[in-house]
């Protein structure tokens, strides 16, 4: 395996690239959708529970099933591919800006108000900072479970990493075929290490300090 590798290094290297990058441009628009949709939703319980219900629902619907639903309209390539992963990226961040936003302590935001911030001024200046651990307890879990969602992507001719494992898979019992399908698993596990990794230190960075547990 280790000279299948060596000898496709640069192809490895670039799918990887095109996998993380992939990843991460789908889980910043998923990001910014969920978020923007659970400053719409939280101050109304039923809007909320619609959020929750749909978050749960979205994540049951196979992924195979929704790439085969965006081939019809939008046909083979990336198109698909980030429709169907800045979907799944929304959704545990969706449920978790939610709990976030919903949980800061009512007190805090009425002396914010008290002091004469506006309401937009409150929510960036104190209810957004405190709901971020949570928030980005979600981007993690929509970042791990897209990274493998992306491989699945290759099935519409996206790029990245499931390329090597489709390869594989397809011509199970020849040559190459194990060593293909182990590389791209074994290299999106590696990613998602280090892209939660990335996420650890970056919560580290962004969260203020009076909250850090």
């Amino acid at each position: 395996m280790w000279e299948y590798v060596t000898e496709r290094a640069g192809l490895v290297a670039f799918q990887s690239f095109q996998h993380v990058s992939l990843v991460v441009q789908c889980v910043l628009l998923g990001s910014l959708i969920a978020v923007a949709l659970a400053v719409l939703v939280y101050r109304n319980p039923a809007a909320t529970s619609a959020a929750n219900g749909f978050s749960a629902v979205g994540l049951t619907i196979p992924s195979f099933a929704l790439l085969g639903i965006l081939l019809a309209p939008f046909g083979f390539g990336i198109t698909p591919a980030v429709i169907a992963i800045t979907f799944y990226a929304a959704l545990p961040v969706l449920r978790n800006a939610v709990v976030g936003l919903a949980g800061v302590d009512r007190s805090l935001v009425e002396s914010a108000r008290g002091i004469g911030m506006s309401r937009v001024r409150t929510l960036l200046r104190v209810e957004l900072p405190l709901a971020w651990p949570v928030i980005l307890a979600g981007i993690r879990v929509a970042t791990q479970m897209v990274m493998g969602i992306a491989a699945i992507a290759a099935y519409v001719l996206g790029p990245g990493l499931g390329g090597f494992i489709f390869s594989g898979l397809s011509r199970l019992g020849g040559a190459n075929a194990l060593n293909s399908t182990l590389t791209g698993t074994i290299a999106i596990v590696l990613l998602a290490l280090v892209l939660d990794l990335l996420l650890v230190l970056a919560g580290r960075l962004t969260t203020p300090r009076g909250i850090r547990v």
